[in-house]
């Protein structure tokens, strides 16, 4: 084991406060996995969750481990040492059960990394008996684990709060690889990839589902049921993040307004709330090692407790975007001494946000700008899209408009816009759409930077394209996929890893699809029906 290494993680751990250390004897092994940097894995809420329900079970050790860093990659290859975890350095082949957490598609590429440099076989079919079980959760998994489902025993489709102590209890009762994963099949969400096989037809499109062994048609979704019977939190606090030494607590999960390009707002339903009394005790849990407290949701406004929590004395409370309404001025008030507050427009014009489903009007948004610049805050961020379902270039000048008399109403006020490329998600109404052609997406940016950079106190940062075309081929493609992610060691450039599989990146991303077309997603039961989604599809592209 290289000691530089050693000595880089041993460092990280004296900066945390709630790291768990356990005796692995007579205990289920498990290295929890996120496939990006200590510093992004680190402020994920779901990962640092998953990592306090499971030390909290007595008969299981959970331990991290990450991408390392791009020195660092070199350092394990040129010493020869394997990816090991944090807490006890311990190589990840030498565990019970390899967990990753999946929550961005373009950590795929990091999966097969991480795979590779802890010496272990990336497809489950090359496994043996000595190898430890590979999982993957996370957000990743409910949607479309298709592409990087070849490398993986189990998926769990939906939240995991249920499944996990589930089926740690078969790993217990199961005599060797093959028969825990049949017995899998009998938990509700417990997707195996290796019982089905994938036909495609004659123009690459998917002609049928195969299953073998007794596994299901399709996979329900589970859901978590009471929001306040689990401690969804940061469990480990460290200044080595995002939200630097800051404990983020969830109050509630999913989203009443469902926007037609969000995700998680269907497959995160029904809307669950946590209860007053269940965060106020949360909080307390904080204090003991920190003060800053960030609440999550993806629409805090709707939090029908969220004032009676912003009035806990003693607590540096950090929330997360506004929706753009009369409620969300109101919450201001309460954030006196903070610098910066976001909300998502998501696009420039009334047709445009009636679309996508964004049910603010013009009116909600300058009304709420000028709340929040009223209350002292310096910086206003926005949230935009191009690339929207049957966006033109007036929305695109709608955009600039609308920035102008934000600041007409602020002078002095400063706005950072940040601008990402649409890209259609499974289970959404615009999973039929394609992606609009990168140079035309390129060509709009510039016509947003040209038009706001006379505009003193405006900034405008943007994603880069090419990576939002790498996502979109990530969250729409098949199995096939996988050889791409293959490749991507090697050359790194996504499109020339495509060509190399022997794929079209048009077939996925730049094509429209049919209503009856068979998506890689379709096995799972997310609770919503394929023709709703449709005639909510229709119904957007009729605002035009």
């Amino acid at each position: 084991m290289s000691w530089k290494l050693k000595e880089k993680i041993d460092l990280l751990l004296s900066k945390e406060k709630g790291t768990v250390y356990k005796d692995p004897g007579g205990k289920i092994t498990i290295a929890l996995v996120y496939p990006n940097t200590y510093h992004v894995g680190m402020s994920n809420l779901g990962f640092q969750g998953i990592y306090g329900l499971l030390n909290r079970m007595n008969d299981v050790v959970c331990e991290r481990a990450f991408l390392p860093e791009n020195m660092d990659i070199d350092e394990y290859i040129r010493t020869e040492t394997e990816l090991f975890s944090m807490e006890s350095k311990t190589p990840l082949r030498s565990f019970d059960i390899v967990a990753f957490s999946v929550s961005f598609e373009n950590d795929y590429p990091n999966i097969v990394r991480i795979l590779q440099l802890s010496n272990l076989p990336l497809r489950s079919s090359e496994r043996k008996a000595h190898h430890p079980f590979i999982i993957m959760g996370g957000v990743c998994a409910f949607f479309n684990p298709e592409p990087v489902s070849d490398f993986f025993d189990i998926c769990f489709i939906g939240e995991a709060e249920e499944m996990l102590p589930e089926f740690l209890n078969l790993y217990k009762s199961s005599k060797d690889r093959f028969e825990l994963l049949k017995k899998s099949l009998t938990i509700e969400g417990l997707y195996v990839p290796q019982f089905y096989s994938i036909s495609y037809d004659d123009e690459g499109k998917i002609a049928a589902r195969h299953q073998s062994e007794g596994a299901p048609e399709f996979i329900k979704k589970r859901s978590w049921k009471d929001l306040s019977k689990v401690h969804m939190m940061t469990s480990i606090i460290t200044p080595e993040t995002e939200f630097a030494d800051m404990c983020l607590i969830e109050v509630m999960r999913g989203c009443p307004w469902s926007c037609r390009f969000c995700m998680i707002s269907h497959i995160y339903s029904p809307v669950r709330k946590k209860g007053l009394q269940e965060i106020e005790q949360e909080i307390t849990i904080a204090q003991s090692k920190t003060k800053r407290i960030g609440l999550i949701a993806p629409s805090l406004t709707d939090y029908p407790h969220i004032k009676d929590v912003m009035k806990i004395p003693g607590v540096d409370f950090s929330i997360t975007s506004l929706r753009a309404s009369e409620k969300s001025a109101e919450l201001v008030r309460f954030m006196k001494g903070h610098k910066s507050i976001s909300i998502a427009p998501e696009a420039g014009t009334e047709r445009l946000r009636k679309v996508i489903h964004k049910r603010i009007t013009e009116e909600d948004i300058l009304q709420t700008s000028e709340s929040i610049f009223s209350e002292g805050i310096e910086t206003l961020r926005l949230y935009f899209m191009v690339g929207l379902p049957t966006e033109t270039r007036e929305d695109i000048n709608g955009i600039i408009n609308l920035v102008k008399k934000i600041k007409g109403i602020a002078p002095r006020g400063n706005i950072t816009l940040s601008i990402s490329t649409f890209v259609p998600k499974p289970f959404t109404p615009f999973q039929w759409h394609s992606m609009e052609n990168p140079s035309e997406v390129k060509e709009r940016l510039k016509i947003i930077k040209k038009g706001l950079l006379p505009i003193r106190s405006v900034k405008v940062f943007h994603d880069v394209p090419k990576y939002a075309y790498m996502q979109g081929l990530f969250a729409v493609g098949d199995r096939r996929v996988s050889k791409v992610l293959k490749e991507m060691v090697n050359l790194k450039e996504w499109t020339k890893s495509v060509e190399a599989a022997g794929l079209r990146k048009d077939f996925y991303i730049f094509r429209e699809k049919e209503l009856n077309e068979i998506f890689p997603w379709d096995f799972i039961d997310a609770g919503i029906a394929k023709e709703k989604l449709w005639a909510e599809y229709q119904e957007a592209l009729s605002c035009s």
